[in-house]
């Protein structure tokens, strides 16, 4: 089962087919940070001029169906590859189209139902329980399952599934090889031997994730979220509402899928395994009871079973069974509830379901129950009353809260179970991405990362509609989803522990998007939070509070955990949930001059020295050597100490530069190194030769590759500057500044940036630790200060846009 840490630990601070019916759809606005691939997503610019690399438009199910050979999958091809990725076996599978295994195989027989699918050898009992809902749906069910495909009619081996991914729907295609050993399906199997839709169904899963091995572990609520684009609310059964047996009849009656689980006191997924068993042997021993068709209990008794569980491949019987029949650590779907007549009193009913296909309980209401002859005839009926070891299986209400711990149910879409209306809910969609040493924070426990998590205001606008409440309140439910951690598991990546936080926003600060600072979260209490951090995909809890303006903070537990992913908000009313953006600017002088177009290099020799648009007051243009030095002449009223720098400044220009009187990098660098080595109080190694170049281009707008006096005073100041902002993050004076501050230290230069650049700033300037040292600091700053300056002065109407030749962008970016 999934880790949870208590809240009390962290107190501070392509078309989209026909939807089939209540599936909640994103707000129109859809706001994207992070997402491959996605034209608004982070990074667009620049992981876009990849795809002419490394990408290739996929073809649709309908034109791969046309060619007349049988396909075979490229990207999921039937080989061990697609099987595991933690190592190699020596049991070779065989990978078998369906009529290789059988005569006559139906992809469906008599419609799809939960008696159709028996969990074959891996650890995925979680997302075969799903199924098993998912059946009761019709609807739904071919919503995944595009029910006009057959091995009869247009058979070319090739199936597709449908799968809600992260806010949008995908198309999965594959081909209908199936892993076999002795002429037997591995994984999941139908109770005909000839149907294979469950089966085909679980590879296409498989393929979604990378690999069979990846479904190994997990939660009912993921597959289930992944069948609809609902939301799942948890509920812990000792802590169950009074009327919990009310709300899983609604849930019920309005398709909503439901799964359950007994914790097994070891805090593992379902689906694990004793570390004693290494990989091989339980490959050895699913193989050797490939032809069971009973468990034994001998087998449910791992040796070493007092050692903490590993993740690893599952065979079925490793999961504990308890006398009663029931198993400890697995994922059961609840498939009916009903009250009926028993000895004159009624009962409430909680009709379940193993995934496994067999193993059912053994207590009152069972199959195999003594007292059913007390039973109505007509009732037994209704309840489908027969003694068959399918899985399925009666329970008195009370024995299932007696025994069960954990009740899961995803929501078609986010209506009050508790409430006798169906209302219509409005959805808002936001990705996000966490940034090592940019914006992956952690949770409040860390005040000095905590505020450069990514930030969502949402907006309630109106208060509910209940003539029975007198409160002023809206109500809405927040859920917060990991993306992709299953399918990168191959490469060592498992779920972070995660929640999220909302505060109120004051008055004053309504509608100006700006990201909230340190301060506002050191001296504000949350208005409501997630009840606990935990590893799970989602996260998900309702919220009741007064209309205003509120910020919600995702983060994970802790800090520096890099990863995507999807916040949704469903509320009852009207709501504007959107991602704090800072407009992009730079703060300018306050008497500006007109701005001067960029003389290029090819240009170089119609053009004039000129310094650009932010200069004040250190000349007009370049003159001879005798009119910089006079130039560079301490003014009426500076310091003595000020005419000494100056003239520490010519004399060793002058020195370096030669007759000329300008400097190339190499010079540059001989320059500033010198003068910055006579700071004792600042520890850098001094300026490479890359950043020395960067500040030539910034400063050089005639092309000679060079700086004269003026120029190199100007920078310096500019340097003296940026060096102040330095020394001010330095704390501990290591000669470094870490990255989440740089946030603030861009700021204070005056350029105001989102979150987009920041996390770029991070990547591109920031070593392995997450530090930015002088020469980097200085570096972003010249690149932030030369691209500003070359924007405004090509965006001569002032509306933002600049349009460029492709003579003119290489010449701008290649000189930078």
């Amino acid at each position: 089962m999934p880790t949870v840490i208590s809240p009390s630990v962290a107190p501070r601070t392509a078309a989209e087919p026909r939807s089939p019916g209540p599936v909640p759809h994103p707000a129109q606005s859809k706001a994207t940070e992070a997402g491959g691939g996605n034209p608004s997503g982070i990074y667009s610019a620049i992981i876009s001029r990849n795809f002419p690399i490394i990408g290739v438009k996929e073809k649709t199910f309908e034109q791969l169906h046309e060619k007349k050979v049988l396909y075979v999958d490229p990207e999921f091809p039937p080989d061990e590859t697609s099987l595991f990725y933690s190592q190699k076996f020596p049991i070779q599978f065989v990978w078998k189209r369906p009529p290789e295994i059988c005569e006559n195989p139906r992809f469906i027989i008599g419609g799809a139902n939960r008696t159709d699918i028996c969990q074959g050898d891996l650890g995925d009992c979680w997302f075969l329980a799903a199924i098993a809902c998912l059946t009761l749906n019709q609807r739904l069910l071919f919503r995944v399952i595009p029910h006009d495909q057959s091995f009869i009619e247009n058979y070319a081996g090739i199936f597709h599934f449908q799968f809600w991914r992260y806010g949008e729907w995908v198309d999965v295609i594959i081909d209908d090889c199936l892993p076999t050993y002795n002429n037997q399906l591995v994984f999941t199997k139908s109770n005909h031997r000839n149907e294979f839709w469950s089966a085909l169904l679980e590879k296409a899963y498989a393929k979604l994730h990378g690999s069979y091995e990846a479904l190994k572990g997990g939660n009912t609520t993921e597959a289930m979220e992944d069948f609809t684009g609902g939301v799942t609310e948890f509920f812990e059964i000792r802590d169950a509402p009074s009327d919990m047996y009310k709300i899983m009849k609604k849930a019920i009656e309005r398709g909503s899928l439901m799964g359950c689980s007994i914790d097994d006191g070891t805090n593992m997924t379902y689906g694990t395994s004793p570390s004693g068993l290494n990989m091989g042997e339980l490959i050895a021993r699913m193989v050797r009871n490939m032809d069971n068709s009973l468990l034994r209990d001998s087998d449910l008794d791992p040796r070493d079973s007092d050692e903490r569980p590993t993740r690893t491949i599952v065979p079925f019987q490793y999961e504990t069974r308890m006398a009663c029949g029931l198993v400890r650590g697995h994922a059961y779907s609840v498939t009916g509830l009903e009250e009926v007549l028993f000895k004159g009193e009624k009962v409430k009913l909680v009709r379940l379901r193993n995934p496994w296909g067999q193993v059912e309980w053994n207590g009152a209401w069972s199959d195999g129950w003594k007292d059913w002859s007390f039973v109505d005839k007509d009732e037994k009926a209704h309840l489908q009353h027969q003694v068959t070891e399918d899985g399925e299986f009666w329970m008195s209400y009370e024995d299932f809260i007696y025994h069960f711990t954990k009740l899961e149910i995803c929501n078609l879409t986010a209506d009050a179970l508790e409430s006798d209306k169906l209302q219509t809910w409005t959805v808002s969609v936001n990705e996000g991405r966490w940034v090592r040493g940019c914006s992956a924070g952690g949770c409040r426990n860390f005040p000095d990362t905590f505020w450069t998590n990514p930030q969502y205001r949402l907006k309630l606008l109106e208060e509910d509609d209940d003539p029975d409440d007198s409160e002023v309140i809206c109500s809405f439910l927040v859920a917060l989803m990991q993306k992709n951690r299953r399918k990168d598991r191959k490469l060592g990546a498992n779920l972070f522990t995660i929640g999220f936080a909302i505060y109120e926003v004051p008055k004053e600060m309504h509608g100006n998007k700006q990201h909230l600072q340190k301060d506002f979260f050191l001296y504000n209490a949350s208005k409501a939070r997630s009840k606990t951090y935990i590893n799970m995909r989602e996260v998900s809890q309702r919220f009741r509070l007064p209309p205003s303006e509120y910020v919600i903070v995702p983060s994970t537990y802790e800090p520096h955990q890099e990863g995507e992913f999807i916040l949704r908000v469903f509320s009852e009313k009207r709501n504007l949930s959107e991602e704090v953006e800072n407009t992009i600017s730079v703060d300018r002088p306050l008497k500006k001059k007109k701005t001067k177009p960029i003389i290029f290099v090819s240009d170089r020799a119609n053009s004039n020295k000129e310094l650009g648009v932010d200069q004040e007051s250190e000349g007009k243009g370049k003159t001879s050597p005798d009119k910089q030095e006079q130039s560079a002449q301490p003014q009426p009223g500076s310091s003595d100490q000020e005419s000494e720098q100056q003239q520490q400044f010519r004399n060793i220009f002058k020195q370096i530069a030669g007759d000329d009187m300008e400097i190339c990098a190499d010079e540059l660098k001989k320059v500033l190194n010198t003068v910055v080595n006579k700071h004792k109080d600042l520890k850098t190694h001094g300026f490479t030769l890359e950043s020395c170049r960067s500040m030539i281009a910034l400063m050089d707008t005639d092309g000679s590759g060079k700086l004269n006096l003026q120029e190199f005073h100007h920078l310096w100041n500019k340097i003296k500057a940026w060096q102040k902002i330095f020394k001010h993050y330095d704390t501990d004076q290591s000669g470094t500044i870490n990255s989440y501050e740089m946030r603030n230290a861009v700021n204070d230069a005056g350029f105001h940036l989102n979150n987009q650049l920041y996390d770029i700033i991070t990547m591109r300037y920031a070593d392995k630790h997450m530090n930015i040292d002088f020469d980097s600091f200085i570096c972003c700053f010249v690149r932030l200060e030369g691209m500003f300056r070359a924007f405004h002065a090509f965006d001569k109407d002032g509306d933002g846009i600049i349009k460029l030749n492709v003579l003119e962008w290489l010449q701008l970016t290649m000189y930078a």
